[in-house]
């Protein structure tokens, strides 16, 4: 972590890395599980564009957006149909 994030942290950085680390398994137990699919891809796109706000541009930010691209790619494929059906019928009052 750069010196400014840790300054800014309201806790020492081995509880942050901690809670981080728990974060990552529960969202990759929902994943595996396949429950909330798209719910636990959101919160792991939004916790990737934190760790990629703060960690600026290092050897491994390649990895990140790679990673950032597929979670993304998941979640937009997961979403449920309710969600699906109302983004379609915004399109189909935006062309008419």
């Amino acid at each position: 972590m750069s010196q400014w994030v840790i300054d800014l942290l309201p806790m020492p950085v081995k509880e942050a890395m901690l809670g981080t680390a728990i974060l990552d398994i529960a969202i990759g137990i929902f994943l595996l599980f396949d429950v909330f699919v798209w719910l636990a891809a959101l919160v792991g796109a939004l916790h990737l564009v934190v760790v990629l706000a703060v960690t600026g541009i290092t050897d491994v930010t390649v990895r990140d957006v790679g990673i950032l691209a597929g979670v993304v790619a998941l979640m937009i494929d997961s979403l449920p149909k309710n969600i699906t059906d109302k983004i379609s019928s915004l399109k189909k009052e935006n062309k008419i």
